[in-house]
């Protein structure tokens, strides 16, 4: 099966973590410390705070923050969930904002302007599939109402621009991602004081660390603030140093698959779109296609996976989610809607080959094809 996404993982992994065993200490310690070091140091930040997740990453950024009870946060729904159980995890309120349109899946200004109340203290843009929002927008729009931009960098490691729009950036190891740590996550900030408070209470608020006290002249500790348990352990700081000495080479190769993508599908399949058309700065995490309206998208997935295709949806809307829907109901967004119903994601990741590019966009693009066919003698 040639899947969508697929972690590259070898000797020099097997070998760091052999390391750590040997070492006896598991957990916020060396590693770790380099890892942050290293990370911050390829986005051009000063230092970053490494945990266990991109979703503990936007709770830490939205807490530090102080938002809560009585705020309202800016956030897409053409998202994956975390996005906005992070906002409802410190109290505040997701209000859901559209796309800009079917070639641009990210939040529209827009839109974002027409909901802004009194109460929106935040808005967190999400960096779609690995392209990034535009920043000078954006800090426009921010700077007039007095609100704090967060980014959702999950889909976009390595880019120099990440971090550099507002308060905070979260970022995503998890294994689908360009670069994995199993399960982890980071944080950037360029506020050190902010940066700092983050990095207390991913470990329960406590003032130094356990590596900490071992290497100073007592053993006592205080807790001076309400903390968390979202450390990121030595293993998985381990693995992710070597991840990252390939990430930039993963990202260009990404991006030269992109390239070959969109010229074989609009070979192959024309009536099938690719987002983001015009050129912008990405990390080309996912590769996701919009399908012609009369498409019956589940032949389409049935008849690539007959063909050892894997094939998934970035992603099924936030607010029509049952959760979401029960606690934020009648919110529509047409275009987010419309796009959330035609988007399919093809395999992209830097062990796929141009022949395998090549089965891809022609089996897609038979699919379809069957589909319209179907429809006319219908």
């Amino acid at each position: 099966m040639l899947l969508v996404s697929a972690p590259i993982l070898g000797v020099p992994e097997k070998a760091a973590l052999s390391k750590v065993i040997d070492s006896g200490w598991l957990t916020m310690g060396e590693q770790v410390r380099a890892f942050e070091e290293a990370f911050a140091n390829m986005h051009g930040a000063q230092d970053c705070v490494a945990v266990n997740s991109c979703t503990a990453a936007l709770h830490l950024i939205l807490h530090a923050l102080g938002i809560g009870p009585g705020d309202e946060v800016l956030v897409p729904s053409m998202t994956f969930v975390a996005t906005t159980n992070a906002v409802l995890y410190v109290g505040a309120t997701p209000v859901f904002v559209d796309i800009e349109s079917a070639d641009v899946p990210l939040m529209s200004i827009v839109e974002a302007e027409a909901r802004c109340t009194a109460r929106t203290k935040a808005v967190i843009l999400v960096h779609f599939a690995g392209y990034l929002a535009n920043r000078d927008e954006w800090q426009k729009f921010a700077r007039a109402r007095g609100l704090q931009i967060i980014e959702d960098a999950a889909h976009a490691p390595g880019l120099k621009e990440v971090g550099t729009f507002g308060a905070a950036a979260a970022f995503s190891f998890y294994g689908n991602k360009n670069m994995t740590t199993a399960e982890g996550g980071a944080v950037i900030a360029r506020d050190p004081k902010l940066l700092e408070t983050i990095r207390q209470a991913r470990g329960h608020g406590m003032t130094t660390g356990t590596h900490q006290r071992l290497n100073s002249r007592t053993p006592q500790y205080d807790v001076t603030m309400l903390g968390f348990n979202y450390r990121m352990d030595e293993m998985r700081a381990a693995i992710g140093l070597v991840q990252l000495q390939n990430l930039q080479e993963w990202n260009e190769i990404r991006r030269i698959l992109v390239m070959l993508y969109r010229r074989l599908i609009a070979k192959h399949c024309p009536a099938v779109t690719v987002p983001f058309h015009a050129p912008r700065t990405s990390a080309y995490h996912i590769l996701p296609v919009l399908l012609p309206r009369y498409t019956d998208r589940q032949h389409v997935i049935d008849e690539l996976r007959r063909q050892g295709i894997q094939t998934t949806i970035h992603y099924p809307p936030v607010h029509q989610m049952t959760l979401y829907r029960e606690l934020f109901p009648g919110t529509h967004l047409p275009r987010t809607e419309d796009f959330a119903q035609r988007e399919l994601t093809v395999p992209l990741h830097p062990q796929i080959t141009a022949p395998m590019v090549e089965s891809v966009a022609a089996a897609l693009g038979a699919a379809v094809n069957s589909c319209a066919q179907a429809g006319t003698a219908a």
